[in-house]
């Protein structure tokens, strides 16, 4: 499944809306794709979105995007 992660960059300040970004990767679960952004980067996780087929589609017509891979 592909996953949107929204996060902030620091977890030493409030979060910002303005402030808050995005990744897309590939994991079997939602936890596990907590768990590999927990443990692969300092960024404060605010919410993780699993994407159907038609919001992935969608993700896909934006030119900036691109799946986030982690070295394991």
């Amino acid at each position: 499944m592909i996953f949107k992660v929204y996060y902030q960059e620091t977890q030493d300040r409030n979060p910002q809306r303005e402030e808050t970004k995005s990744l897309f990767l590939e994991a079997s679960s939602e936890i596990e794709a907590q768990s590999i952004v927990g443990h692969q980067t300092t960024h404060n996780i605010e919410f993780i979105e699993t994407l159907s087929d038609k919001a992935l589609a969608y993700e896909k017509e934006n030119p900036t995007f691109k799946m986030t891979e982690f070295s394991e």
